[in-house]
């Protein structure tokens, strides 16, 4: 018999390999962050975790004790987790399929809003 992999989600990928994602109301902590921010993560190749980059957000303002600082720093964050996901994602789907991860294979460009 076919064992059925359930979930809350339709996020198959292995993310939860990589990262924790942190519990809460996602809409609430989207729209508490920065214009910018919530500008990026609607636009992240793969669902960024508004709770998870919330918390980070404000560790960030505090750490850096500028908003300013602490957006900038956040984008950069984004967009290593991204090129960080994109990685592990190629280096999965090779070792299954013996084939490049067609995206990087074609070169393509993350689409942007």
């Amino acid at each position: 018999m076919l064992a059925i992999r359930t979930r809350r989600d339709n996020d198959l990928t292995l993310r939860d390999t990589l990262w924790r994602r942190h519990p809460g109301d996602d809409w609430a902590a989207f729209d508490a962050l920065p214009p910018a921010v919530r500008q990026r993560l609607s636009q992240h190749a793969y669902d960024g975790w508004a709770v998870n980059a919330l918390l980070l957000w404000r560790q960030l303002r505090q750490k850096y004790a500028s908003s300013t600082r602490a957006e900038r720093r956040l984008l950069r964050y984004l967009d290593e987790c991204e090129a960080l996901e994109r990685d592990a994602f190629s280096t999965d789907y090779q070792r299954r399929h013996g084939l490049p991860f067609p995206h990087l294979a074609a070169r393509a460009s993350t689409l942007r809003g």
